[in-house]
This record gives structure tokens, sequence and C-alpha cells, in this order.
């Protein structure tokens, strides 16, 4: 019977188990190490778990309170908004963009309605585009496009800085205007590119505009600062050869600075002169003193 056990126990079965033996406690040793490192991958990688299923939820529209539920959890697990960087502004106040940002129904990240955001900042006219986007785990990013002011356009006794497109960016006062083309007139602000096009062919007569004037919504009157006013006819290709005509002939000439009132270049190949008194009119005795 002894034999027999000694037998069993030097059997390569139980060799075999006892080299395993030592090596299974080495594993044990080597798991208990690791597990700090490997708690922290498990919350890790469940967070990110947790967001990829928002997502998964929001894209599979799936019913408002479970979505809302799910953005919730997400907000509480640490993507939340608590930052907020506007980028961009140089002249628009920045404080009705924080307040679009900050009037969120919630503000969990998947629960931020980006795009809503940004059609309220396109509603502003300082902006002419807005991209909103957010950066994990915490950050909401808004870049501002602003527009650029070209001109002021009055219009109903109504002061507006416009772009070269003729939106209207912001109301200005009249004791706030800057060093900018003026524009009057019902619809002036929608024809200021053509009006660009037209002093580009006459570069001398562009720095002494002050004014611009679009009558009957057809042609343009120009005011300039020697005190002399253009009347340019219809059409933009004849606006522009007849006002290229006249920078020649002031130039040739000297036109311009002489008193004279007004040039009427409405038809073509001539120019009608408005003289600052009718010919032959008697000019105004002087005033004596009583």
């Amino acid at each position: 019977m002894s034999a027999a056990r000694v037998r069993r126990t030097n059997s390569p079965a139980a060799r075999k188990q006892s080299r395993r033996a030592p090596a299974g406690r080495k594993g044990a040793r080597k798991t208990a190490a690791q597990s700090p490192v490997n708690r922290v991958a498990a919350i890790a990688f469940g967070l990110f778990l947790t967001l990829i299923a928002a997502v998964v939820l929001v894209a599979l529209e799936v019913p408002a309170m479970a979505r809302h539920a799910a953005g919730e959890a997400i907000g509480r697990a640490g993507f939340a908004v608590k930052r907020i960087d506007v980028v961009g502004l140089k002249n628009m106040d920045s404080a009705p963009v924080y307040e679009i940002a900050l009037q969120q129904q919630s503000m969990a990240m998947p629960l931020v309605d980006v795009e809503d955001m940004r059609q309220q900042l396109l509603r502003f006219g300082w902006v002419k585009d807005a991209r909103v986007s957010r950066r994990l785990p915490d950050t909401l990013s808004i870049d501002i496009v602003e527009r650029k002011p070209s001109a002021l356009w009055q219009d109903r006794g109504r002061l507006a800085l416009i772009d070269a497109d003729g939106v209207v960016i912001d109301r200005v006062s009249v004791t706030q205007m800057p060093d900018l083309p003026l524009l009057t007139g019902p619809g002036a602000n929608l024809h200021g590119r053509e009006l660009d096009s037209l002093l580009a062919a006459a570069p001398t007569i562009k720095p002494q505009l002050v004014s611009a004037s679009w009558v009957g919504d057809r042609r343009w009157d120009l005011a300039l600062q020697t005190g002399e006013t253009i009347a340019l006819p219809e059409g933009q290709q004849a606006a522009k050869v007849a006002l290229s005509k006249f920078a020649e002939l002031d130039k040739a000439t000297g036109l311009l600075g002489r008193g004279l009132l007004r040039f009427d270049l409405r038809l073509p190949g001539k120019m009608i002169v408005r003289l600052p008194r009718a010919p032959g009119e008697a000019l105004a005795a002087p005033a004596t003193g009583g």
C-alpha cells in the first residue's frame, strides 16, 4: 500500500501539478500589484462608454426623457460646461454672447444645443458667422467672425453701419459717426459694391467723396468735399464711363473747386453745369450795418 501511494505521488500528473503551483502564486501577486492601475483604466473606460452611449441615444432619437437623463448623468460624471472660450470679438459687446451660452436648459455637455446657439448668434448684425463646439471635458468654444463696416447708411432719419453686402450691422448716433462713406436714400445700402466699382474707375474722385445719394432706385448723385455734386447716369457701365471721363477732364482743366454747384452727366457725351447764380443775375449787394 505504501509503495503504491509513493508511485502515485511521483506520477507525471502529480509532478506537472507541483510545477504549476508556484506559477499560480506568482500570477496572483502580479494581479494584486496591477489592481490600482486597472481600476483607474476601468473608470476612464467606463466614462468613455457612457459618453458614447449618450451620443448613440441622441442619434437614435430615443425619447427625450431618456436622452435627458443620460445627458445629466454624463454631466454629473464630469462632462459639464465649466468654461466658455469666446474668440473673434473686436467690436461687438461680448455680454450677449455669454448670455446665450449660459441660458441653456442644461449645462451637461451632451445636452448643450450648439446649433441653436449658433442660430441665435447669427441674429446679431455684427456676426457674419459663428462656430460653436464642445471641447471635452468641460469647455464650450465659440468662434465669432465679425462683419467689417464699409459705409454708413442714412435712411428715414436713421443712421446705421453697413458692410459691403449692405447688411445693417448696428445703429450709430450722429455724434459717433466713424470716418466712412455716407450712403443716403432707400435701398442705397444694397448698391454699395456698385458704388465702389464706380469710384475705382475714378481714383482721384474717391478721396473727395462726402456722400452718395441713391436717386429713384436707379442712379447716384455724388457730393464732394469741394461743394459740387456729380449727377451720374443710370446703368453701371454708363455711370462708370461718365465718371471716368469727368475725372480725366478735372485732372486736365481743374473743374472742381471753382465754386460751381452741379455737374450733370446724365446725357451721353454731354455735361450740364449749374452755376452758383443764374446767367445775368446781379450779385447780391453786401449787407450794410444799420
